[in-house]
């Protein structure tokens, strides 16, 4: 019974079985999730659901990688807690939103330097370090572009 939930919850309740890109289709969703339901948009419930998804992500991840091998790419709820990660703090709108799956789809996929030795740790931990060192990553680089962006358009402005 075990097994059973953790396989339905790590991999996002089947979103993890698609057949191309799991975890890209499942940030996609954790973005439309978070542009759509706008309680998901109140910091303190969105981190509150990124932690839940890393303590539930650690321990599914780790009975799927005695499943099914390393870092199972059907394993995508990393994706979902990076993903709401990456969204946290951002001011509202389509453009955060679409820069912050940008910057964490590149963030998770190329893995510079820190994430990828995050994701060396053991089991649930490295499955999940490293989704959310990229989401911290991205975060950080959507708000230097949204800076960047709004000194631009104060300075065309003048």
């Amino acid at each position: 019974m075990k097994r059973l939930a953790a396989k339905i919850l790590s991999t996002c309740f089947g979103i993890g079985y698609f057949p191309v890109a799991p975890g890209t289709v499942t940030s996609i969703v954790a973005v439309i999730c978070y542009y759509f339901i706008p309680i998901l948009q109140q910091p303190p419930l969105l981190l509150s659901l990124v932690a839940l998804c890393t303590v539930v992500g650690v321990w599914s991840g780790t009975l799927m990688e005695e499943e099914c091998g390393e870092d199972p790419s059907i394993v995508t709820i990393d994706e979902l807690a990076g993903q709401w990660l990456a969204l946290a703090f951002l001011p509202d709108g389509w453009l955060p939103a679409v820069l912050s799956l940008a910057f964490f789809r590149y963030f998770d996929i190329a893995k510079p330097g820190p994430v990828d030795a995050a994701q060396r740790f053991p089991g649930g931990w490295g499955i999940m370090a490293d989704d959310l060192l990229a989401g911290l990553f991205a975060n950080l680089a959507v708000r230097g572009i949204l800076v960047l962006f709004t000194a631009f358009y104060l300075w065309v402005a003048m």
